[in-house]
């Protein structure tokens, strides 16, 4: 009787510890996935299995810096998002390129990759050009922030790169290709693996253009695609299975079902749409934005003061919303 309750002792303690073993794997999603890569059209872990970012990007960390912290990214975690974008503004409302605190910026995203890789989840460093227009405009700094970058973080494995957020007005894909080949070749001398997220004339909706002419003799890059359903409907989702026949990796790296200003009217059904495409295709996708301004992109209630020890009550409607599409 004595070695019978042992041996059920034993597979009962097997059970827990084996049970305790995937719960550390489902709270850790870099440990379980690894470095990301790209194959063919798809993103995929390190057992070539195609994988699915499904991340919140935070507002401008220029003045919402406060929400990147771990605690914060440890809330969202278990709500099922498994990605940070960290977005730092160039020229707009003292970014970096605009007489913002530049060491200070960098620090911040330091503490964000750190309480990124502590929590084991992915993080993008987003160089956010906006009312730049053109990231040929801020090219010099572009370099030495993207050398000083890949070449802090060329051991993290956790790390991706978006190198010109929205390029748009009259900026071509021609423009665009001849700044991405020079960050990318920066990026690359030192870190050989990262994935690296190249932004589309149009805002970065024309992925179309990307797909006729992609970048040559470059591995584990991927096209940006940006949407806010309330305005970006039918025309703009299209794009999509035309591209991905020509060959085309795409990352939607920013999203929303607000309009495209960011606020004005939500549109779940245009939402749903869009979502029923990015799982048929099985793409990465990064809502905007990590924080409470009073607008309907917001994922944080505006009434909501807190940074951190966020709960699904918390969250916008628009927040809730995300977390559902994402557990699907």
């Amino acid at each position: 009787m004595k070695k019978s309750l042992l041996v059920i002792i034993a597979v009962v303690m097997g059970i827990f510890f084996s049970m305790g073993s995937v719960n550390t794997y489902a709270a850790n999603p870099v440990k379980k996935h690894g470095q990301l890569k790209v194959k063919g059209v798809n993103l995929v872990d390190k057992k070539g299995k195609t994988f699915r970012i499904k991340g919140f990007s935070t507002h401008g960390i220029n003045w919402f810096e406060d929400y990147v912290n771990r605690d914060a990214f440890r809330d969202v975690k278990k709500m099922g998002i498994n990605c940070i974008r960290l977005a730092m503004y160039t020229s707009d409302y003292n970014g970096y390129c605009s007489g913002g605190n530049k060491k200070h910026l960098e620090s911040v995203i330091d503490r964000g990759v750190k309480a990124c890789k502590a929590e084991g989840i992915y993080v993008i460093i987003d160089w956010h050009i906006l009312n730049d227009s053109n990231p040929n405009i801020n090219i010099k700094q572009s370099k030495k922030f993207f050398k000083k970058m890949s070449k802090k973080y060329k051991k993290y494995n956790n790390v991706l790169y978006e190198i010109c957020n929205e390029p748009n007005g009259s900026t071509t894909w021609s423009e665009i290709k001849k700044y991405a080949k020079k960050i990318i070749k920066v990026i690359r001398k030192n870190d050989k693996k990262a994935v690296i997220i190249v932004g589309t004339p149009n805002w970065s909706q024309r992925i179309d253009e990307a797909a006729n002419s992609p970048l040559k003799g470059v591995k584990n890059i991927m096209y940006a695609m940006h949407f806010y359903a309330a305005t970006h409907k039918a025309e703009l989702r299209n794009l999509i299975p035309a591209a991905r026949k020509k060959g085309l990796p795409i990352f939607i790296s920013e999203s929303n079902i607000c309009e495209a200003s960011g606020n004005g009217r939500i549109d779940k059904t245009e939402g749903k749409r869009w979502f029923k495409t990015i799982r048929k295709y099985k793409l990465s996708c990064v809502a905007w934005s990590l924080c409470n301004k009073d607008e309907s992109a917001s994922l944080i209630k505006p009434s909501v003061k807190r940074v951190k020890e966020f709960k699904k009550k918390h969250l916008s409607n628009t927040g809730k919303w995300y977390v559902k599409m994402f557990k699907k």
